[in-house]
C-alpha cells in the first residue's frame, strides 16, 4: 500500500477519472460493504465502464485496497497541519496521537467493516498493510522531527524507532479498543498521550 509516495506531497498520481472510481467505491463499501459490492456497482455509480475500473484500478480487491491507501494519504495530510496549531512539542504528539485513533475508529468504512467484514479490513490493516505502515511513521517522523528542530529541541538519533513504537500502540488501540486503560474519549486519548508516548518520543 502506497509503494510509490514519498514523505512530502501527494505522489499518488491519481488522476480524476480513479478519483471519481474510489469515490464511488467509498459511497458503495460503506453503504453495503464491500462482500455486497460488485466491480459492476462502482463503475456504474462512478459513471464509467467495467473495463475502465479494471484497466485504472484492477479488480474488487485491488479497488479495496486503493480506497484504504486514499484514506491513509487523506490522514497523513491532515497530521501535516497540526504543527501549526501548537507550541510546543508535546502538545503536537498529544494531537497528532488523539488525530489518527479517534479518525479510525470513527471512519464510517473502517467501523462498518471491523463490524460486520472485519476478514476484509484486518488484512489491510495488518498482513497487506506494511506498506501503509511504514508511511505512517515515515511521515509522522518527519513531522516531529520539524516540530523539534522549530522548537530547538535536540532531535534524537533513534526518532524514527521510537516513532514506530507509537504508531504500534497507536495501531493496537484501533485494532482492540478495549482494556483496563481508558482510551475511549478524545480526552483520554490526550490523557494517555501525554503520559506515556510523549515520553517515548522526546525524552
Amino acid at each position: 500500500m502506497l509503494s510509490t509516495a514519498t514523505t512530502s506531497g501527494d505522489s499518488s498520481g491519481i488522476d480524476a477519472v480513479e478519483e471519481r472510481i474510489l469515490d464511488a467505491a467509498l459511497v458503495q463499501f460503506e453503504r453495503v460493504g464491500v462482500r455486497k459490492t460488485t466491480v459492476e456497482d462502482i463503475a456504474k455509480s462512478a459513471e464509467v465502464d467495467r473495463a475502465t475500473v479494471y484497466r485504472r484500478v484492477g479488480s474488487r480487491d485491488d479497488v479495496v485496497s486503493a480506497v484504504f491507501e486514499r484514506e491513509v494519504r487523506r490522514l497523513l495530510d491532515d497530521l501535516r497541519q497540526i504543527p501549526r496549531r501548537h507550541d510546543a512539542v508535546d502538545d503536537i504528539v498529544v494531537d497528532v496521537f488523539t488525530t489518527v485513533v479517534t479518525r479510525w475508529r470513527e471512519h464510517p468504512l473502517v467501523e462498518r467493516l471491523l463490524t460486520l467484514e472485519a476478514d476484509r479490513i484486518l488484512p489491510q490493516l495488518t498482513v497487506d498493510g506494511a506498506s501503509s505502515f511504514v508511511l505512517a511513521v515515515a511521515v509522522s517522523t518527519e513531522i516531529l522531527g520539524e516540530a523539534m528542530a522549530a522548537n530547538r529541541i535536540p532531535v534524537v538519533d533513534d526518532l524514527p524507532a521510537r516513532v514506530e513504537v507509537a504508531c504500534r500502540i497507536v495501531h493496537s488501540l484501533i485494532l482492540q479498543p478495549g482494556g483496563g486503560i481508558a482510551t475511549s474519549s478524545p480526552a483520554e486519548l490526550a490523557a494517555f498521550a501525554r503520559a506515556y508516548l510523549v515520553p517515548i518520543i522526546t525524552r
